[in-house]
């Protein structure tokens, strides 16, 4: 008898900074191959995914709008490295026989199909792998704003950070030793803390939609985050 699937669809939000794997800049295609690897993991279980992927490793449009250029157009250039990732990501999925549709918020017919709510939750009930990519289609807005507003759109039970770091932090462990590491919070905690894993407009819409945030390390297997054997920190409210 198979074991049905723990949850029964999840968003992934994927940073672009995990694609680089050990490069300083770019995509790092056996990185690529690894995570895709993991969601396809998961996804013989059953359960059904989509993903918002970040454009960090190419384009960070906040830091270079801080140099000088219109907040705005930075926005739109660091959504179109979203695309570019999005596209190496499918290659990989169906490389292992993954079915997938890269959806923009941005329409780019040629490459990508056009964002329709209904047409997406059609896709994932068919079995496909559905990559959100181009954020919201909108300024101002980052891609954890946008990876919790599809999770709420597509009725996702819970909703995967993957990060360089094995969960939130009372502090960046890399720059302080003392930093200590929550297993559990709730939205509360995250807004009044300022911790800062997620911007607040993410984390209120999360908690509107009663939407658990898992945070973990990209370097470890999403099945084994979802199973509760990698460390991990769930932001949710108390029980």
């Amino acid at each position: 008898m198979t074991t049905p699937p723990k949850f029964r669809r999840i968003l992934l939000k994927v940073s672009g900074e995990a694609l680089m794997g050990p490069q300083a800049f770019g995509i790092d295609h056996a990185t690529v191959d690894r995570i895709a690897a993991d969601i396809k993991g998961v996804y013989d279980l059953g359960t059904e995914i989509c993903l918002v992927i970040g454009g960090g490793n190419i384009f960070r449009g906040l830091s270079v709008a801080a140099r000088g250029m219109e907040r705005a157009t930075a926005d739109y250039m660091g959504m179109l490295a979203t695309v570019m990732n999005a596209l190496a990501l499918q290659n990989s999925l169906e490389k292992l026989s993954l079915q997938t549709r890269v959806i923009s918020a941005i329409p780019m017919t040629s490459v990508a199909e056009p964002y329709i709510r209904r047409r997406a939750i059609r896709h994932m009930e068919k079995g496909r792998v559905v990559i959100f990519a181009a954020g919201t289609g909108n300024p101002f807005f980052t891609t954890d704003t946008a990876a919790t507003l599809r999770a709420a759109e597509m009725g996702c039970d819970v909703m995967l950070k993957g990060t360089q770091v094995d969960g939130v932090y009372s502090a960046d462990p890399k720059r302080d030793p003392n930093a200590v590491r929550f297993d559990e919070l709730t939205y509360h905690d995250v807004l009044s803390q300022d911790l800062r894993v997620m911007d607040a407009s993410a984390i209120a819409l999360a908690r509107e939609n009663r939407i658990p945030i898992l945070v973990f390390n990209l370097a470890e297997p999403v099945l084994s985050v979802l199973n509760g054997e990698a460390k991990s920190t769930i932001i949710r409210e108390r029980e």
